[in-house]
């Protein structure tokens, strides 16, 4: 018996046609379920595309899905070279909108998901909730309103869209909002003239200590040594250690390891400062320029511009009328939270997990990928292609594949937890599906890092 065995002929929803999206709707064609993919994008992997310039820590072999290439196949579809490492532009041109291509009409594309909830039932209402099908209300581009119906639904929509604010207590710093023309929360793509000339010879807080601000330090002390003048400035919320900088070439993902060395050699060798154990109350205005001022009181120089990468958290204003059982912390799944807390865990440490963990009490409908992980920073492509794996046999009724674990992660603690709050010797937070700049080149191992 599947888990919504009252409505076979309705599709499977899933919100967002990312890469774990994508390999969700691969899955469900796979076991013969009809799926419906809706993104908010005019185009596949939209949020990817947004970081085309940068390059991912995996190589094309493992963030390709198994299903989806068997869904390509048929279409002539060239796999890249499974030791190359794509950027995300790559890996959205290539592999991502070639499978949305693959799946047709399953696909619409400038659909918004405002809304998701039982059919005539809010979230208080028991009465036959579990008969009811899912209604999934939906806006155009062109502003029209939809109400459609779903046996299930699959949030594949990742967090890029809510990035973490720069106050150090979870909250945008005062004058944060009021700055938002100073104020990046993307690492920048300084091979577009007009961004490059933002952050040319001026200085720039970095404010995060994870792979995102790794690839902002490196950019910019690349850009240093050819504009006079470009400075960053480093704001760690926690002191630097031996593992703030991650594994370094004992990394197992080693362009990962690289963006670390990377990261470092800007400090060490003069073009970005670092500020420790500073964390933002203020963003001030002043004459000439930006001042961030601590919770501490302390107040450093003007920068010109901030670049904030302290992080993402999951947009669940469109899922209150679900029953969603999820982390008070992490605000991802209960049965997920306790083996991706950052407190403890790293990507390496992670087991592979699929729809136990990612049960909530409202049946049918499964946060996966970056939206299950919630706060936490530690997602792999691989750990999301699993999930939608299990939960696609789930929705067949197939429990046994679904509990089965089809996936083997390399062992790695170097990507680090993050350690408790306030001690310096806390490993670093970097999440381990940041991306490393593809103007960095340090050794030949891995392109483009």
């Amino acid at each position: 018996m599947s888990e919504n065995p009252t409505f076979p002929a309705l599709p499977a929803v899933v919100i967002g046609a990312g890469p774990v999206g994508l390999a969700a709707a691969a899955r469900l064609v796979e076991r013969g379920i009809e799926p419906l993919i809706l993104e908010a994008g005019p185009v596949a992997g939209s949020a990817v595309r947004a970081w085309s310039h940068v390059r991912l820590f995996s190589p094309w072999a493992e963030v390709v899905d198994p299903a989806a290439e068997k869904l390509l196949a048929p279409t002539g579809w060239t796999r890249p070279d499974g030791a190359a490492y794509p950027t995300g532009g790559d890996w959205a041109a290539r592999y991502l909108q070639p499978l949305a291509d693959a799946l047709g009409g399953r696909v619409r594309y400038d659909a918004r998901v405002t809304g998701v909830s039982r059919s005539g039932r809010d979230r208080v209402v028991d009465a036959d909730r579990e008969r009811q099908p899912f209604t999934v209300h939906v806006v155009n581009a062109d502003g029209t309103e939809e109400r459609l119906l779903a046996r299930a639904v699959i949030d594949a929509s990742g967090t890029w869209s809510t990035p973490g604010p720069l106050g150090g207590d979870g909250l945008p710093a005062l004058g944060e909002r009021a700055a938002a023309d100073r104020i990046s929360y993307r690492v920048p793509d300084l091979k577009d003239p007009a961004v490059r000339a933002r952050y040319a010879g001026r200085r720039t807080a970095v404010v995060g200590s994870g792979a995102s601000a790794f690839t902002a330090l490196a950019s910019l002390a690349a850009l240093a040594k050819e504009t006079p003048g470009t400075h960053a400035v480093w704001i760690l919320r926690r002191g630097i250690s031996g593992s703030t900088f991650g594994g370094g070439e004992a990394d197992q993902l080693p362009a990962r390891g690289a963006l670390g060395l990377a990261a470092k050699a800007a400090v060490d060798g003069g073009h970005a400062d670092a500020v420790t154990g500073f964390r933002i109350a203020a963003v001030e205005r002043v004459a000439d320029g930006l001042v961030l001022v601590g919770d501490d009181g302390r107040r450093l120089e003007p920068v010109d511009e901030v670049i904030g990468l302290t992080g993402f958290r999951p947009d669940l204003s469109f899922l209150r009328e679900l029953r969603l059982a999820l982390d008070e912390r992490l605000e991802a799944p209960v049965g997920l939270a306790p083996l991706i807390d950052p407190n403890v865990h790293s990507c390496g440490t992670v087991y592979p997990h699929g729809v136990k963990e990612l049960a909530h009490p409202e049946s049918g409908v499964h946060l996966v990928g970056m939206k299950s992980y919630g706060r936490a920073p530690t997602f792999l492509a691989l750990t999301g292609y699993e999930q939608v794996r299990s939960v696609a046999a789930a929705l067949a009724g197939d429990h046994e594949a679904a509990e089965r674990v089809e996936l083997t992660l390399p062992e790695t603690g170097v990507c680090g937890g993050a350690g408790l709050f306030d001690e310096p010797e806390g490993g670093a937070s970097g999440g381990c599906c940041g991306t490393a700049t593809d103007t960095i080149q340090i050794g030949a191992a891995s392109p483009g890092c």
